[in-house]
């Protein structure tokens, strides 16, 4: 038995199918089949149920899998352990993100990571945070950049910026050449929302519940981008985290101003006083051995 082996068993666990199991591996099909027995004829037992239409884990398997999982977490600890040794701040770091957050913040904030850290090898992986927090959990990610508070147990979270929501409508909306908005503009307003499992979503829900507007069920998206669409063409309204508005920082004293914002048949309109927010950060691990760096990291992304 060998670490590769366990790879190619808790790959198959994750993909449900050894085709799809053996790209993420690299190998060929019949490469990772043979690995995989043999490591069941090492452990004596029939760790994959295998039919003609699915893969499935023997309650044996299940065990394995977990445990394997926890292996292949404490040797990427050993390895990251040895890196840090020899460059506290390089060697590879996997980094997990939110939808919400990635596409809008990342280009501004990879360049400045690139600078800071030459010897750095960052990993990027974009999915809901109930993804990415199980992932940390399994040692799979280093870090996460998302909704704070995270209320999970044994994680640092370290603030980095405080992200207002501004109120989206289309152009031809009642409230679209208002300079301002206040949560009582809500009061019984249907609001388009993502779909479950985007803590945007619930963020967003606990705005409404506190304006008395309710969800519009007819629409459920998947991105903010849709959901501007949906504005756009007048289906609905939305509330949109500032950093997603599209337009240049400097642009985005326009709340401050008491000043909306258009684009593209859209109007953001910046509520007054109390404004609702959310909170991006960066958590990781308290057991991490990349403290250091992580350290750094946070207090560069909160500078920039």
């Amino acid at each position: 038995m060998n670490i590769r082996d366990l790879k190619y068993l808790v790959a198959v666990a994750e993909q449900k199918h050894f085709g799809k199991a053996a790209e993420a591996c690299f190998v060929s099909q019949p490469t990772l089949s043979t690995q995989i027995k043999k490591l069941e004829e090492f452990l004596g037992v029939t760790l994959i149920e295998r039919t003609n239409r699915q893969v499935l884990l023997t309650p044996a398997g299940e065990l394995v899998v977990r445990q394997a999982r926890v292996v292949l977490g404490d040797l990427n600890d050993l390895v990251q352990l040895a890196e840090q040794q020899r460059d506290p701040l390089g060697g590879e770091l996997r980094l997990g993100i939110i939808p919400t957050v990635a596409p809008y913040l990342l280009p501004k904030i990879l360049p400045k990571l690139r600078k800071a850290f030459p010897n750095l090898a960052l990993q990027l992986t974009e999915a809901q945070t109930s993804v990415i927090t199980n992932m940390l959990k399994l040692g799979e990610l280093d870090a996460l950049i998302l909704a704070l508070p995270t209320e999970e147990d044994h994680l640092t979270e370290i603030p980095l910026y405080i992200e207002p929501f501004y109120l989206a409508v289309g152009s031809q909306h009642p409230k679209a050449g208002a300079k301002t908005a206040s949560l009582s503009d809500l009061d019984e307003a249907e609001v388009l929302l993502l779909e479950d499992g985007h803590c945007l979503r619930d963020q967003a829900l606990e705005v409404c519940n506190s304006a008395n507007a309710v969800e519009n069920t007819n629409f459920r998206a998947t991105s903010l981008e849709t959901l501007r669409q949906m504005v756009a063409a007048d289906i609905g309204i939305t509330l949109m985290p500032e950093l997603a508005l599209g337009t240049p920082f400097k642009d985005r004293g326009s709340r401050a101003r008491g000043r909306p914002i258009r684009s593209e048949g859209v109007s953001y309109i910046p509520f007054r006083k109390p404004v609702p927010f959310r909170q991006i950060g960066l958590a990781w691990r308290q057991s991490s051995t990349r403290r250091e760096l992580l350290q750094k990291m946070a207090e560069l992304l909160k500078e920039s």
